[in-house]
């Protein structure tokens, strides 16, 4: 009897011990997170957010008096994770964040070593950008987007300035140049 209550007493442990860890957020992309930061992030709150790391601004602007343009964040030991354009309100939130590091991934495991097919099998894709050089693939229900280069498209639609290409266009092994991720406040 003893044995097994040992045995029970045992496995509620680790059953209790397996429920209450966290998941790793670390690398994780969400609609109001990219890793440690929040949609409500302050930028004035970076160096909180960040102390493990490194925070590059545009030094130019700010001696000028202005804020900065763009804030590099980088991992110690050199990676680049996170550049970060500040939105121009008085007190100033964080407007795109643009993922520099494939660890960084969407809750529906995207990242900068997805194609354009895992997009398409994850997500549905509201509409398709062209630019000069890009398309930008906007996804529904989702503050993230993707930007493939051009030169992933077939040669016939890679110098068309046509405002519009239809998912079935592109190849599914196009990849991702950007990921970003846009914050409306």
């Amino acid at each position: 009897m003893r044995k097994i209550t040992a045995f029970i007493a045992i496995f509620v442990v680790t059953l209790m011990a397996q429920c209450t860890k966290e998941k790793d957020t670390t690398f994780l992309i969400s609609n109001t997170k990219v890793g440690k930061l929040d949609k409500i992030s302050l930028i004035r709150d970076l160096n909180i957010i960040y102390e493990q790391d490194s925070i590059v601004k545009d030094t130019m602007k700010l001696a000028l008096g202005f804020g900065a343009r763009s804030i590099n964040i980088y991992e110690k030991g050199g990676s680049h994770l996170l550049t970060l354009t500040p939105n121009s309100d008085s007190i100033p939130k964080v407007q795109n964040v643009r993922v520099n590091d494939p660890r960084f991934k969407t809750e529906k495991g995207i990242g900068l070593n997805s194609t354009f097919k895992d997009i398409k099998e994850k997500y549905s894709i509201q509409k398709i950008v062209t630019s000069i050089n890009n398309i930008v693939i906007f996804v529904k229900d989702s503050d993230v987007y993707f930007t493939i280069d051009k030169s992933e498209l077939p040669a016939s639609l890679r110098y068309v300035s046509s405002p519009t290409i239809d998912a079935v266009q592109v190849p599914d092994d196009a990849k991702i140049k950007y990921l970003m991720v846009g914050w409306e406040h």
